[in-house]
């Protein structure tokens, strides 16, 4: 089914359940992994794309198309990876940055994650990188997104986050020097 058909089918009333279990077998895994590197935890994550799937069966129709399906769903994603994040700062009394460490330094705990001693270093020093910087070095780095699809998912500028993937990019370089 081609994206047109998939929209014109969740916005349809008949279809819309069908359409939408569609919709959720072609993103599920890649909003899942998108989320999963911003929040860490499994757990969290699957949390985190729930509502994520709940905010855009309710905003289904609000979609202008003026964007790729693909693109509204991961600013849906992100931005209630964001949310999830704030909220468990602000629970916590932390700010995000303790946070991000907080979940990094436990992701050994989760039973979910297999990563080596080489990529929890990594993770340790993208935990260090401000929000911003963390997400577009994930976005472009394990997503391997081109810049003008993050452009469109964040909504900023390509040279900005050009920029931002430079830093983070000599930032997290810094950091892995230290750690050795």
């Amino acid at each position: 089914m081609t994206e047109k058909a998939l929209i014109k089918s969740l916005k349809n009333s008949t279809s819309r359940e069908v359409a939408f279990r569609q919709l959720m077998a072609l993103y599920k895994e890649r909003l899942y992994w998108h989320i999963r590197k911003m929040v860490k935890i499994h757990d969290d994550a699957d949390d985190v794309l729930q509502n994520t799937f709940i905010k855009v069966f309710k905003n289904i129709d609000n979609f202008k198309e003026e964007s790729k399906l693909y693109t509204w769903l991961y600013r849906i994603a992100t931005n209630e990876a964001i949310t999830f994040i704030n909220k468990r700062a602000k629970q916590q009394n932390l700010n995000i940055e303790e946070v991000h460490f907080n979940i990094t330094n436990n992701l050994q705990a989760d039973i979910y994650y297999d990563g080596n001693e080489i990529q929890f270093k990594l993770q340790q020093a993208i935990a260090t990188l401000p929000n911003k910087q963390q997400l577009v070095f994930n976005m472009k780095y394990f997503d391997e997104m081109k810049y003008n699809e993050m452009s469109s998912i964040l909504e900023t500028s390509v040279g900005a986050l050009k920029a931002s993937y430079h830093y983070a990019v000599k930032k997290i370089k810094v950091h892995l020097e230290k750690s050795n």
